[in-house]
């Protein structure tokens, strides 16, 4: 008497087994079929057929091992060995777990320097703040938040220097309800 698991064992290896080699006969009779329509091919014998199944097989099994490695390579660090299999990293649900995205001296700072650069703008321009974002004038480098989700800062086009409390550029909702502003007040700060 066998136990449960390597009856089950068993008979998941005589299930591929018996898939193999009637794989292998009905690629056999496809072959010598078509040697009908082309004599210049040799009849295959069955034993040559399971052995073109089994090429096939470590074939197919190689390209499936490139995809795993290459699944490994596009994102480190996600997949984690657990016996022969590999299963996706716990992701934090809770927010806490995650990394800070930046402090809040950080985000200040950075958000002041694009106040100071638009109003520099503005001055050597009559007052008038840039038509976009897109403008060369300021940095490019500037424009983008410190945080690496690669987001850029919100702008307000069609601003002018003398008006109070306008709202220039702004941080998306990526910080939560808590955002700075660049905004033109009568004393020039952000």
């Amino acid at each position: 008497m066998l136990t449960d698991v390597v009856r089950l064992r068993v008979q998941t290896i005589s299930f591929f087994l018996l898939v193999l080699l009637l794989s292998a006969l009905g690629v056999q009779g496809i072959w010598n079929a078509l040697t009908s329509d082309f004599p210049r091919l040799p009849r295959l014998s069955y034993k040559k057929a399971v052995g073109v199944m089994v090429l096939w097989g470590l074939l197919f099994t190689l390209i499936l091992t490139m995809i795993s490695g290459a699944r490994e390579l596009m994102t480190p660090g996600a997949w984690k060995k657990d016996g022969y299999l590999s299963k996706l990293s716990a992701v934090p649900t809770d927010k806490s777990e995650l990394p800070p995205v930046s402090s809040d001296a950080v985000r200040r700072g950075n958000i002041g320097r694009l106040s100071a650069l638009l109003t520099v703008y503005a001055r050597a321009r009559d007052g008038k703040f840039p038509p976009d974002d897109a403008n060369s004038a300021i940095p490019a480098d500037v424009w983008q938040l410190p945080d690496p989700s690669g987001m850029r800062y919100l702008y307000v086009p069609g601003r002018k220097l003398g008006e109070v409390g306008a709202v220039l550029a702004y941080e998306p909702g990526l910080y939560g309800p808590s955002r700075y502003v660049s905004s033109r007040t009568a004393r020039s700060g952000s």
